[in-house]
């Protein structure tokens, strides 16, 4: 990681910010609407996009052009930009679209800054239910109904105690879905469907692990930046950067994150 001034870690949380307040206000506008302009990406299979992704993404790129026009952009619905700064915006306007378009409130805006070494913050925000999780910098923080506060992973070792999460119950192919369930196995909860939010979750101190497979850099760049910013460890299924996607797994601690991992790989 680069050696970032404290008056640019403060414009680029700013920033970041009004990314965020952007970003809101779209997709409440489309969220629980009969019309969402739903499409499916794909020919075979199911990968929706609703009007709210692009216009999400549409609002944090006019912010970025006027506030950092210098920065290169990743964002899900538009592509990649390039840039001048050494610095890169990642974006993913609603991560979990199929939870969005069925009305649950556990889909977010997911907002990184990323160097050439991986994420260094980034916010997850949940604007129906107005929370905001940030993380950078060895910090993580927290504003919503419940007010605000920091945020650190909690300390659980032992699988036999820990809270696990994923999106989809198959994880994705037969064998990763298998190896997950070594790990699930072992674990006294598992729960499924929450995409991003799980992520806030762990930061939060409320679970213990997140194990995905098949991510994008968009789906995980985030999540890193606010997990880490809290404790915890997130890394890929070998120990590697889990920061260009694939498959990931989060955990609060590094004890419990060597414990998963043995059976992840076993």
């Amino acid at each position: 990681m680069q050696h970032i001034p404290d008056n640019l870690k403060t414009d680029l949380r700013r920033v970041a910010g009004l990314l965020a307040d952007a970003a809101r206000v779209e997709t409440l506008r489309y969220f629980r609407n009969a019309d969402l302009g739903l499409e499916n990406k794909l020919t075979q299979g199911f990968d929706p996009v609703t009007a709210a992704d692009r216009a999400a993404e549409q609002a944090m790129l006019n912010v970025l052009k006027l506030e950092r026009p210098q920065d290169a952009v990743l964002g899900e619905e538009f592509g990649s930009k390039d840039g001048t700064s050494g610095l890169q915006w990642v974006l993913d306007p609603i991560d979990g679209t199929r939870g969005y378009m069925s009305g649950t409130p556990t889909w977010g805006t997911l907002i990184a800054v990323s160097d050439a070494t991986g994420p260094i913050c980034g916010i997850i925000d949940q604007p129906f239910i107005g929370e905001r999780f940030f993380g950078g910098w060895g910090a993580a923080d927290y504003v919503g109904p419940l007010g605000a506060a920091s945020l650190s992973t909690r300390g659980t070792t032992l699988l036999q105690d820990a809270t696990i999460f994923t999106t989809f119950p198959e994880v994705g192919t037969v064998e990763e879905g298998a190896a997950f369930k070594r790990v699930a196995n072992e674990c006294r909860l598992t729960r499924y469907g929450t995409d991003c939010y799980a992520y806030a979750l762990l930061a939060a101190g409320q679970i213990d692990l997140v194990i995905e497979a098949g991510l994008n850099a968009y789906d995980i760049q985030a999540p890193i930046a606010l997990v880490q910013g809290a404790g915890g460890i997130v890394t890929n299924w070998e120990g590697g950067p889990a920061h260009n996607g694939g498959r990931a797994i989060a955990a609060a601690n590094e004890t419990i994150h060597r414990n998963a991992l043995k059976l992840l790989q076993a």
